[in-house]
């Protein structure tokens, strides 16, 4: 890092008197330190240390807003790695198993399993209590009420991955093992019943791409998310962070979701 030096330090920084302008020795030292410590590290000048600046560390990435709340999803988010995302080799929807496999092998598969668990006033196939036939979905991206009816419209309602699978391969998890992407598909925490049309909007974008419509849904869809990578080593990208730091910073408080590991029903 190179500067040109301005006509007063050709001169040694003095004045015609021959002394330093006011408040000039402090700077002085100020820069002498910053340059002894190296453009990668940040001056204490109050206790003469240095630390690091390593992305995403506490006080050096916006994530770690001022006024996060302790163990906040805003906070949890400034933890996670800032990457670019890596589609080499390309996503492929096989590369998570079988599509909603029995998982937890209790009899049903995990689509069945969500709408147990999400649907209210539910009627099952007598012959099979797993089968949904009908129920009613109190979508959580737009709010609206959605009438389930297996034999009419099986596709008004379907199973969103909040982390969609294709942006945990381009941010991670073209790493793992084929045992370890089954498990992610079918996590019952990265799992929600939802507005079909809705889910097929939002396809396999990321928080920078795509929010649920419902504004008051946004807070605990991204806490859903940023617990998710979090629990799976996943990284976010650039914009990605940007978005969610932007929705979690009107709820700073908001603790983080998808931390733990539990069954749909």
């Amino acid at each position: 890092m190179e500067t040109q030096p301005t006509a007063a330090a050709q001169q040694g920084g003095r004045s015609a008197s021959g002394r330093l302008p006011r408040g000039a020795g402090v700077l002085v030292a100020v820069l002498l330190a910053f340059l002894a410590t190296g453009c990668g590290e940040v001056l204490d000048v109050a206790s003469g240390t240095s630390a690091t600046a390593t992305p995403g560390a506490a006080g050096f990435g916006d994530e770690n807003a001022p006024g996060a709340g302790a163990g906040s999803a805003l906070e949890l988010l400034g933890t996670l790695s800032v990457r670019a995302g890596d589609n080499s080799p390309a996503y492929r929807r096989d590369k998570f198993g079988t599509a909603w496999s029995d998982v937890d092998q209790n009899g049903c598969d995990t689509r069945n399993d969500i709408l147990h668990r999400d649907l209210r006033s539910i009627t099952t196939r007598r012959s099979d209590d797993c089968i949904v036939l009908t129920g009613e979905l109190r979508d959580p991206y737009t709010t609206r009420t959605i009438r389930f009816n297996r034999e009419r419209n099986a596709s008004a309602v379907q199973i969103d991955h909040v982390v969609a699978l294709a942006d945990a391969w381009r941010t991670g998890a073209l790493e793992w093992s084929d045992q370890e992407r089954l498990a992610f598909a079918n996590d019952p925490e990265n799992l929600l019943a939802v507005d079909g049309p809705t889910n097929q909007a939002k396809s396999d974008q990321d928080a920078s791409e795509w929010l649920p419509p419902s504004p008051g849904a946004r807070c605990a869809y991204v806490a859903r998310q940023v617990g998710l990578k979090a629990r799976y080593g996943l990284w976010v990208e650039q914009p990605e962070a940007a978005a969610m730091r932007e929705v979690l910073q009107s709820c700073p408080d908001q603790p983080p979701l998808g931390l733990t590991t539990t069954t749909a029903r």
